[in-house]
């Protein structure tokens, strides 16, 4: 097996959501799950089909999203992965109704930080080992930096 990584090429502001299904059906419901999440979300998902002309199928309500998403994916080339991105809406607003779509067997990340995917390359194709999700940790918080923590998470609704 040979083991490579491949960034995932993005706007530093942009949110992703990486996974693995396993049916065909994924496009149309997680496009269903994403556009009745949040209203306004603008998104566009592929999906890398794993059995028979092994495509990657593609929706979306944003073209430029949609674009990034069919590049992203064709980077990835895993079976049965796939990749949305979004914009005006969170991973944290979508991810429990992605989750619960029936196809979804896994999520690797949901994240606006630099990403990095661990692909394994057999004979038969590629699959998906692992992500690296931004960064590593530089040290443990601090008393000040609990009180930011804090502060953020109620500035935007997140906590009372």
């Amino acid at each position: 097996m040979d083991i490579t990584t491949v960034r995932i090429e993005k706007p530093d502001d942009l949110n992703l959501i990486l996974g693995q299904s396993h049916f065909i059906k994924t496009v149309e419901d997680l496009y269903e799950a994403l556009v009745g999440s949040v209203p306004g979300l603008r998104f566009g998902l592929a999906f890398c089909e794993a059995s028979g002309p092994c495509l990657v199928r593609w929706a979306g309500n944003d073209d430029e999203l949609v674009a990034l998403a069919k590049e992203n994916a064709q980077a990835i080339g895993a079976g049965h992965s796939f990749i949305a991105f979004l914009r005006d809406g969170f991973p944290i607003n979508v991810l429990n109704a992605v989750k619960m779509v029936p196809e979804v067997c896994r999520i690797f990340c949901a994240t606006a930080n630099r990403v990095e995917v661990v692909v394994g390359q057999t004979e038969q194709g590629r699959a998906i080992l692992g992500v690296v999700d931004g960064s590593s940790p530089l040290g443990v918080e601090t008393d000040t930096d609990i009180a930011e923590r804090k502060e953020l998470l109620r500035r935007f609704g997140y906590k009372l």
